[in-house]
């Protein structure tokens, strides 16, 4: 049991990272990956919404009619991310500020959901534990990987604080959409690549 959750749990953080396989969840990821205390904040949130509804779908799930599965499914979600924007705007109100829309749209992030759907409603609890918390975490990996690029290239800081010489003069483009596809179509090929390598080997 401890090696499959041990496997369920490393699988969201390269073999099924969502963004960067499945190319899920990259609205949000690429909105807000300016900075990366805003990436890390997001990513935050998705792991807890991803844990909680993980858990309480599974708990659930023998209860639950096929009929209105979805339905039950989106609620404990839409619980979950009620909690995160309430939180968030008590406690970091200028981070809520900046995430805006994006939080509640937690609700609809297809991550979350496609966890619920295709496997929290199959498994114990242990093992959607494990799988939401691999998949939240791999996808708060590549939000801050994605963000790092973006915030040290564009304006020469990370979390703030200049990291490249005081004449850098930034390169704008990629802290705007166009800048964030490039980046993200990048580390795309770039893990493409070094998969194919694992697999030959």
């Amino acid at each position: 049991m401890a090696a499959r959750i041990v496997q369920e749990f490393t699988k969201g953080l390269w073999k099924e990272i969502a963004p960067l396989r499945f190319a899920l969840g990259i609205c949000s990821a690429l909105a807000v990956s300016t900075r990366v205390d805003n990436a890390l904040g997001l990513g935050i949130a998705v792991v807890f919404v991803t844990c909680m509804s993980n858990v309480l779908i599974s708990l659930v799930r023998n209860l639950v009619p096929d009929k209105v599965r979805i339905a039950v499914f989106i609620s404990i979600i839409a619980t979950a991310v009620v909690i995160v924007e309430l939180v968030m705007q008590a406690y970091f109100y200028p981070l809520f500020l900046v995430l805006g829309i994006w939080i509640p749209l937690i609700v609809v992030n297809c991550i979350v959901l496609g966890r619920a759907e295709a496997f929290a409603r199959k498994n114990p609890v242990a093992l959607s534990l494990a799988d939401g918390l691999g998949m939240g975490l791999g996808f708060t990996l590549s939000l801050l990987v994605i963000a790092s690029i973006r915030e040290v290239l564009g304006s020469g800081s990370w979390l703030g604080i200049a990291v490249l010489p005081d004449g850098y003069p930034g390169f704008g483009f990629l802290l705007r959409p166009p800048g964030a596809f490039v980046i993200f179509g990048v580390l795309l090929a770039a893990m493409n690549v070094v998969s194919k390598r694992l697999e030959k080997r």
